[in-house]
């Protein structure tokens, strides 16, 4: 069986938020233990994860100094954050596996991710990331090219475009050595965002979601099952109303109906609905929303929402 993980940026951060390193490592290594779990029971593995409040960080360090240095653009802030994290993922887990006397090899994969130019979220930037600014704190930063827009009583606060993913174009890379026996980390952050121009590659500013990123990358490196691990044991129906009920297992037919219902908040739980649902129509056996400590369990379809394919007929989903 091969299972692709996708760990939430706030797995990477303390209880209450802190995404100070000693905390982060912290993180990583609660977070590896369960990983190894899997590679323990002979399970093929690829990490992939958020990145939101690490880039937080390095956003706060752009506003800073931008008036002394220009601001790092967001695909480097991407990138930064896919290796740091790689690397700390990676100390974390080679632990957590010798502890259980296993000889695997892990290795991580700064990814990039294809998205179209003419996706329609760069003519429009409407994802807001970082943290509020005053108007003159803003102005300088959009002398340096970015998107702030005025946020009212809270301030100013930076957009940009959060295209659809297209192609992972580093999954080869992924697949082989995931073939070869290794443990990967990959496509943190949904990936580096790049455009195809006619004299090569180039980054872009912009934000992948990470949930859809990690469907992608799970059908191309043939994974079996997409395992979405979140600090909540599943989706719920009629959020926050005494009507509430969480959603167990569910044919994928019957998961885009209770979407397109509006069950389910853009912000939040949307985008691993949207993930599952992907994952299991392109072929999937299952798609799991889940919490990251009842791995083997999730994994399994035991626990959590359990987006599974739709029978033949209509009527039995």
């Amino acid at each position: 069986m091969r299972v692709l993980v996708a760990l939430g940026g706030n797995a990477m951060t303390g209880p209450d938020g802190d995404a100070g390193p000693g905390a982060q490592i912290a993180a990583a290594a609660v977070a590896m233990e369960n990983v190894a779990d899997l590679v323990a029971r002979g399970i093929d593995v690829v990490v992939t994860h958020g990145n939101g409040p690490q880039v937080g960080n390095l956003l706060v360090k752009n506003e800073i100094a931008a008036s002394v240095v220009p601001p790092v653009p967001l695909d480097w802030c991407g990138a930064q954050t896919q290796a740091t994290l790689g690397f700390v993922l990676m100390n974390a887990l080679d632990r957590a596996l010798r502890s259980r006397g296993l000889a695997r090899t892990v290795a991580t994969v700064v990814t990039r991710t294809l998205v179209d130019p003419a996706d329609p979220g760069f003519a429009r930037p409407s994802k807001p990331i970082g943290r509020y600014l005053s108007r003159e704190e803003a102005a300088v930063l959009v002398g340096h090219g970015e998107t702030w827009a005025d946020r009212g009583a809270k301030g100013w606060r930076r957009v940009v475009a959060s295209p659809e993913p297209v192609e992972i174009l580093d999954a080869a890379a992924v697949h082989t050595l995931v073939e070869a026996g290794f443990v990967v980390v990959a496509n943190g952050g949904g990936g580096v965002p790049v455009v195809r121009e006619p004299a090569g590659l180039r980054g872009v500013e912009a934000v992948i979601d990470k949930d859809l990123g990690a469907a992608l990358l799970a059908r191309t490196v043939h994974a079996d099952v997409l395992v979405v691990a979140t600090d909540v044991p599943g989706a719920v129906l009629r959020f926050g109303t005494p009507e509430a009920e969480p959603v167990g297992r569910v044919p994928v037919r019957r998961m885009r109906e209770l979407a397109a219902e509006g069950h389910f908040a853009d912000g939040s739980m949307g985008p691993k609905v949207e993930a599952a649902c992907r994952f299991v129509e392109q072929g999937g056996t299952r798609a799991v929303i889940s919490t990251l400590d009842r791995i083997l369990a999730a994994v399994a379809g035991e626990i959590g929402t359990v987006v599974v394919p739709s029978a033949a007929n209509p009527e039995e989903s």
